[in-house]
């Protein structure tokens, strides 16, 4: 007799489990951070987004379909600031689900301070930090 497949986690699920090994971050505490030298900020938005609600100033653009190969620090498409896997990284995307799902994908690849923006660009926006159009 054959088992049945467990049954799927459900993306609810999935982000819950995620989240818990996060150290996710308010957008006050990312805007400190990032001016401290702390932190860097990664906007995984896709164009459309960043073209209709501005851009977080020093945030590093990445699409998220690139994140893993330009931030992973032994890879041969990292970007200058991939240095470390020690380096704090928060991932920001417009509300602050996928780039939970972004962070966990990197702490896979060793990036152990990997985390998110708690609400996205738009707690970003909403708390009045910095946003060029």
């Amino acid at each position: 007799m054959t088992s049945l497949p467990e049954s799927p986690l459900g993306i609810d699920v999935l982000l819950e489990r995620v989240r818990e090994d996060l150290d996710r971050v308010e957008a006050r505490e990312a805007y400190e951070a990032v001016r401290a030298g702390d932190a860097l900020l990664v906007d995984i938005r896709y164009a459309a987004l960043r073209d209709r609600d501005g851009l977080i100033p020093g945030a590093l653009v990445v699409e998220r379909n690139e994140l893993e190969w330009r931030l992973d620090p032994q890879g041969s498409h990292r970007v200058p600031e991939a240095t470390s896997h020690d380096l704090r990284v928060v991932v920001v995307c417009n509300e602050g689900y996928a780039s939970s799902l972004a962070a966990a994908s990197l702490r896979q690849l060793g990036l152990h301070r990997a985390t998110d923006l708690v609400g996205g660009f738009q707690a970003w926006k909403a708390a009045e930090l910095p946003v060029t159009p």
